[in-house]
């Protein structure tokens, strides 16, 4: 197996959260979440998904934007972009005024929509500087899940990991959970055009890599997200995969700040 670059590794471990940050989010979430939760609404727009069983069950509940006017809490919050300009899971300028950080799972229906319908119209704000898309896994949706997650950073060595992704999200997009074998995951990757597949086939076993994605998971539960697709647009949390205008109003709000 040829030598792994720094990158995959080194922008988990520079953007591992400490103990007390991950204490505090985990109570502004956690204060967020039931204020969410409680609000009575149906909506289709996330899972509120547990991390703790190995198959949870996707569940309708109405999770809206909510931004934050609490100094301490804003700050943590914008703690939370790495920011590194090797990071091959983000997209943008690290300068970039907003940063988006996205908390996903490669089998999740919702991750999917958001995938599919709302990152399209988004990337205008990455091409002209003010936005700054970082991408997290929370792999809990069963061992296929890991498996995949692993597969989108080897996709990720060799620059495609938003190919990757695309092409993932796009097929569970289509209905049904797609086959995410081995053998189905090196099909992926060479439509994703990724260019040595010997080398990606490998790399699904790098322990760095395994360790990455259990990394940005265990963080995600430590910071009481329960489910997916899950946003932090600066200071503006976004629980679930909402209308693409929650997102385009989030941005534009905090890039004119």
């Amino acid at each position: 197996m040829s030598a792994q670059p720094e990158t995959a590794q080194d922008s988990s471990h520079k953007g591992r959260i400490g103990w007390g940050l991950a204490w505090v989010l985990s109570l502004v979430l956690a204060f967020i979440l039931g204020h969410q939760m409680g609000s009575g609404q149906d909506s289709t727009t996330g899972t509120g998904v547990p991390p703790t069983p190995p198959a949870p069950t996707v569940q309708q509940t109405e999770q809206q934007a909510a931004p934050t006017q609490d100094p301490a809490v804003m700050d943590l919050l914008r703690k939370l972009p790495r920011r590194a300009a090797d990071d091959p899971l983000a997209k943008g300028s690290v300068d970039a005024k907003v940063v988006l950080t996205e908390w996903s799972d490669y089998r999740c229906p919702y991750c999917a929509r958001w995938a599919t319908q709302t990152l399209p119209e988004l990337q205008r704000y990455v091409d002209d500087g003010t936005l700054r898309i970082e991408y997290r896994d929370m792999a809990v949706l069963g061992p296929e899940s890991v498996t995949t997650a692993i597969a989108a950073r080897s996709a990720a060595q060799q620059g495609k990991f938003w190919e990757f992704y695309n092409v993932v999200f796009e097929r569970l997009a289509q209905g049904g959970q797609p086959d995410h074998s081995v053998p189905a995951l090196i099909e992926l990757a060479r439509t994703a055009g990724v260019p040595d597949l010997a080398r990606f086939e490998a790399d699904l076993a790098d322990p760095a890599l395994q360790d990455a994605v259990a990394t940005d998971s265990h963080e995600a539960q430590q910071m009481g997200i329960t489910g997916t697709p899950f946003f932090v647009v600066n200071t503006t949390v976004i629980n679930g995969a909402q209308p693409t205008q929650e997102f385009i109003a989030a941005i534009e709000a905090h890039a004119n700040e």
